[in-house]
């Protein structure tokens, strides 16, 4: 059975109340929408790509709010087939930058968490329905600095597998982990991605364990950052064994030519994330920068700018801009029908920091047009 949620991070909140009011005021109200547009007659489950940091899952995972929660998803014909794992603290109103990726998998509180969240979805999850957990890509690339992180980062990823293998047994649901490989992070290419994974599988005694329980998260825009194809991603790690937990349905803005780059994106460029910046020059080449005002400095030359902030998916451009969806195309969708994996989900987080003309229909009315979107596609 495939899953087609929004992540829910698009809507400010920290806290389970804030999150629980995010779900009552805004994703049923796409809910309704979408299904309505659709011509169902009547309401049918919908699932909910559910965000929690470390404040709102500590809240949660107590039994008698778990259990509050789980009769209002019967209730009202909600499911959770998967959690956001990835900010650990606050994503919304303030700086974030690359703090979103603290505490990173070097650490014992991003497996205490991660554990955490595999304990509320096994919970969740419907009899019969296998869940998946994304997370950030090992680390922030700066902050490894050698063999004995990668050590660390690998004996909590087999610590976290053992986990929701445990789950398993107990629960009969299964729980996957999805690395989400991002432009500067320390898993930013397929390529290393493939690498990192074959060294995880042959760092201990327990492959088959480590292939069902943690695999990777394949985000379209951050593919497209580093200038990769989303469907040869796919093909890739399909052809080598790792699971696809997920694939994140987005896209960023693109200009062609450097003259007018900084003019076209200015209204890219904000404070709270970061938005690494991917070139690539007419003689075939490959920049990349860490954020927005490091590339327009450094970016003369190319013939094609790619900016870490995710658009909605309908969005086609206006005047210089373009937009990456344009990769998303008929055998990408013929991979995610063909289920090589059963998570899918829209992801358009940074909804609130885009420029004004994007946000002018609301981000319920934006929500159910990327259903649309991908509807018309799948």
């Amino acid at each position: 059975m495939n899953h087609l949620t929004y992540c829910l991070n698009v809507h400010p909140g920290e806290s389970w109340a804030e999150v629980f009011a995010s779900i009552r005021e805004k994703a049923m109200a796409v809910r309704d929408r979408v299904q309505r547009r659709a011509g169902i007659p009547a309401r049918r489950p919908f699932g909910l790509g559910l965000r929690l940091g470390h404040d709102a899952a500590l809240e949660l995972s107590r039994p008698e709010r778990l259990d509050e929660f789980h009769a209002f998803l019967k209730t009202n014909d909600l499911y959770v087939p998967m959690i956001n794992g990835f900010p650990y603290g606050r994503f919304h109103g303030a700086g974030v930058k690359e703090q979103v990726y603290a505490p990173d998998w070097t650490t014992p509180e991003r497996l205490d968490y991660t554990c955490r969240l595999g304990d509320i979805l096994a919970r969740l999850l419907p009899e019969g329905m296998s869940g998946s957990i994304s997370t950030v890509p090992g680390s922030f690339r700066p902050w490894i600095r050698g063999e004995a992180d990668r050590e660390k980062t690998i004996r909590h990823l087999q610590e976290t597998a053992a986990h929701f293998a445990r789950l398993k047994d107990e629960t009969g649901r299964t729980i996957h982990l999805g690395l989400e490989p991002e432009p500067g992070c320390y898993l930013e290419t397929t390529a290393e991605t493939v690498n990192f994974f074959k060294s995880l599988y042959t760092a201990g005694a327990h492959e088959e364990l480590l292939r069902e329980h943690i695999g990777v998260c394949l985000d379209a825009c951050h593919a497209a950052v580093g200038f990769e194809s989303p469907a040869e991603a796919l093909a890739l790690y399909q052809r080598e064994g790792i699971r696809i937990s997920r694939v994140q349905l987005s896209a960023a803005p693109a200009v062609s030519g450097w003259l007018h780059a900084e003019e076209a994106l200015a209204g890219f460029e904000e404070p709270t994330y970061l938005h690494q910046v991917g070139a690539r020059f007419p003689n075939g080449s490959l920049k990349k920068w860490t954020d927005l005002p490091e590339a327009r400095k450094a970016w003369q030359g190319a013939e094609e700018i790619r900016v870490h902030c995710h658009v909605p998916l309908y969005w086609e451009g206006t005047g210089r801009l373009s937009s990456t969806a344009r990769l998303l195309d008929a055998s990408f969708f013929e991979s995610l029908k063909a289920s090589l994996t059963e998570h899918m989900e829209i992801e358009t987080y940074t909804f609130h920091v885009l420029p004004e003309e994007l946000q002018r229909e609301g981000v319920v009315e934006s929500l159910a047009r990327e259903y649309e979107w991908c509807g018309a596609r799948l």
